[in-house]
């Protein structure tokens, strides 16, 4: 049974109240490194970008220096006091599923470690989808299943927390039915449990990396070891 949206609403407002202070972690700065490298291939300043799951809103202001920003997330109690901090950027509190952010507006949608956590998740695709302009991309950013699964020890989901793990081939199947994937790839191994916890841990890897440099991290994410799955999707321009 799918928690109510009042109860998923609170959940994300503690989770997020809990970790807007603290120091982000490695997967979070990856995410965002890899997305600012996208969003710098464009060349524009001036792009009208939409961030689907805000969160804690550590990234709304980085994504302002390629356009205009409009973030989202179902944490009102946090986008309220965001939006006093970060006046140039447009919050906007709720269910993503059910806003308007009107037809094909964006030219860019990003959305870190949201897909995850949504009920119906062809439908959010399809939502996403919907907002932006032919030719537009989605920058997006999920859990890897085969990762989180196989390598990690994960504590079950909260109250309120929706927990819908997908694997590449799932995300690219997802993806497939309104885009064109550009990229798709994962980034930073991260294990805890097995050998992969070995191979991961800082004991095994610091004397490696002083030697060959982060090229042993490099093809781990190749054989699609990362925690996190990146993927770069372009919606198909209108057709003459």
């Amino acid at each position: 049974m799918v928690a109510p949206i009042t109860l998923q609403q609170s959940f994300w407002n503690e989770w997020n109240a809990s970790t807007r202070h603290v120091q982000l972690e490695e997967i979070s700065l990856r995410q965002a490194a890899v997305v600012r490298a996208w969003l710098a291939q464009s060349g524009r300043k001036d792009l009208d970008i939409l961030e689907v799951g805000c969160g804690a809103c550590w990234f709304a202001d980085e994504l302002s220096q390629f356009g205009c920003v409009t973030g989202t997330d179902l944490s009102d109690e946090i986008l309220g006091g965001a939006q006093q901090r970060l006046p140039h950027v447009k919050f906007v509190a709720g269910d993503f599923m059910k806003l308007d952010f009107g037809f094909e507006c964006f030219d860019v949608i990003v959305s870190l470690e949201v897909l995850s956590h949504v009920e119906d998740q062809p439908a959010f695709i399809a939502k996403l989808a919907s907002h932006l302009r032919p030719g537009g991309y989605l920058l997006l950013a999920t859990q890897n299943r085969t990762v989180l699964q196989k390598f990690n020890r994960i504590p079950p989901p909260s109250p309120g927390q929706l927990r819908r793990w997908v694997d590449r081939a799932e995300l690219s199947s997802l993806l497939s039915q309104r885009f064109e994937i550009v990229d798709l790839f994962s980034v930073t191994p991260k294990a805890n449990k097995g050998v992969m916890a070995i191979l991961n841990s800082r004991t095994f890897n610091r004397p490696i990396r002083a030697v060959i440099g982060d090229r042993l991290d490099k093809l781990k994410e190749s054989m699609g070891l990362g925690w996190t799955l990146m993927t770069r999707a372009r919606k198909p321009a209108a057709r003459p």
